[in-house]
């Protein structure tokens, strides 16, 4: 019976403070990237840029989703069908009330559904549909709805956006791909009528085009692009973006990421690291918006850091090809910061008047530019190597993994692996056992010895 008492204490004690901490962390973590909630008011915006229509182009819509859309999986197929000039390119979402994309960038949708069916006055020619989760099905009815409505037009799913296509219905005897983690999460069995391949950065079936996770959008919007508008425009693109791995968009072949030991250290930060970085990120009138993308989907991915948009301006900041960006914090209101980053290789001339309000407060973190010198790169490159000097090669590794950038050129700096997400959960554990022991010496020892006196 002792025995037994000290297995069950040690086992609660354990996954009481452990376990119950641990799972906190992580659910508090993934919570305030996919759902990160807006601590101040939505201003009352009136100017929204609209990209000029023009009927002899053909439409990409790019769906936004309530209570939050994959922030790459979003702009970066905008961006880059945008950057074509050859394209009408919209957001749309069911209503035009301000959208959110993970990590806490809200944007306002250039047409509702309703609207751009009335514009077109028939289905758009592309459909892009990101990762979206389906939390809320009020919510995602909708989005569902259209969707199913142009079922015969192209439809582009970008990472787990595959997910949401085969909600539909629309993969039912297809081929189509997602990203990695949604294979070893079985997240792809619910969907068993369509083949799903692991093996490939993208598969084209009909009018369907499905791709593997994050940067694998970018090889299969290239290779839609290549499709509509010839090779030499694809490989155009991919040359202003510095994309390295072109050869992905003409065979999409790769040996496959899996969930594995890797993963580890994603799952701690989530969980244990509680000293999370803030940073700001300064919006400007014309940024770049790829750039902007890479703040959020390698700092805040990585649950390592906080951050928060920072502008002085009322209405919609407008980026270069036509988002209109509604900022959390003005300058006066933002709270403490450890870095301040100005995404964007010209952010230095573009955000000069800005940076000048910004340096005149002078009571928070000097501006960094990020992609300065990075003309010639990537740009997830200089992120991800500043994300291995701010917390350790570890995260900056898995970073590259979960962004399916298969890049081993990259120069990481660092710390080995995080001192906090690992020494935590050890501390964690020493303090269960020690709560056990004495449990065990104060009650379960006395108890013990109260049933052996003689009566």
């Amino acid at each position: 019976m002792k025995l037994l008492l000290r297995v069950v204490v040690f086992a609660l004690t354990f996954v009481i403070l452990f376990g119950g901490v641990g799972a906190f962390g992580y659910i508090r973590s993934n919570h305030a990237y996919w759902l990160p909630a807006r601590q101040t008011p939505v201003p009352a915006l009136q100017d929204v840029s609209i990209p000029e229509y023009d009927p002899k182009k053909p439409t990409v819509a790019v769906l936004l989703s309530d209570p939050t859309t994959e922030v790459f999986d979003f702009i970066v197929p905008y961006e880059m069908f945008a950057m074509t000039e050859s394209y009408n390119v919209y957001a749309v979402a069911a209503n035009k009330n301000v959208k959110t994309l993970s990590g806490g960038l809200d944007l306002m949708p250039h047409y509702s559904f309703d609207e751009l069916d009335r514009l077109l006055g028939k289905s758009p020619d592309l459909i892009v549909i990101p990762a979206m989760p389906m939390v809320d099905e009020a919510k995602y009815q909708p989005i569902r709805e259209w969707i199913q409505k142009h079922a015969d037009t192209k439809l582009l799913s970008i990472c787990a956006g595959a997910m949401n296509l085969a909600d539909t219905g629309l993969l039912k005897g297809k081929a189509a791909t997602t990203d990695w983690k949604s294979f070893d999460y079985h997240e792809v069995d619910k969907y068993p009528e369509t083949t799903w391949r692991r093996d490939v950065r993208y598969v084209a079936d009909g009018n369907i085009v499905a791709s593997a996770a994050l940067t694998s959008g970018i090889d299969a919007v290239l290779y839609v692009i290549s499709q509509q508008l010839g090779e030499p425009m694809a490989e155009s693109i991919a040359t202003k973006m510095n994309y390295p791995f072109y050869q992905f968009v003409k065979n999409p072949k790769i040996d496959p990421y899996y969930v594995d030991r890797t993963e580890w250290i994603f799952t701690l930060n989530q969980a244990f690291q509680w000293n999370k970085k803030s940073a700001g990120v300064l919006l400007y009138n014309g940024m770049d918006d790829g750039a902007l993308t890479t703040i959020f989907d390698t700092y805040a991915a990585s649950a390592t850091t906080k951050v928060y948009t920072v502008s002085d301006a009322k209405q919609p900041i407008v980026t270069k090809y036509h988002l209109n960006l509604v900022t959390r914090y003005q300058m006066a209101n933002v709270p403490k910061l450890d870095r301040m980053f100005v995404p964007g290789v010209e952010a230095e001339s573009w955000a000069a008047e800005d940076l000048k309000q910004w340096n005149a407060k002078g009571k928070n973190a000097a501006p960094e530019f990020i992609h300065s010198g990075s003309a010639g790169r990537f740009i997830f490159d200089a992120p991800l190597e500043d994300l291995a000097r701010q917390e350790d090669i570890l995260t900056a590794k898995y970073g590259a993994k979960r962004l399916e950038y298969r890049a081993t050129h990259l120069n990481f700096a660092g710390k080995p692996f995080s001192y906090e997400a690992f020494g935590i959960p050890v501390l964690l554990s020493l303090a269960a056992l020690l709560t056990a022991c004495y449990i065990d010496r104060r009650f379960i020892v006395k108890w013990s010895r109260g049933r052996r006196q003689p009566l």
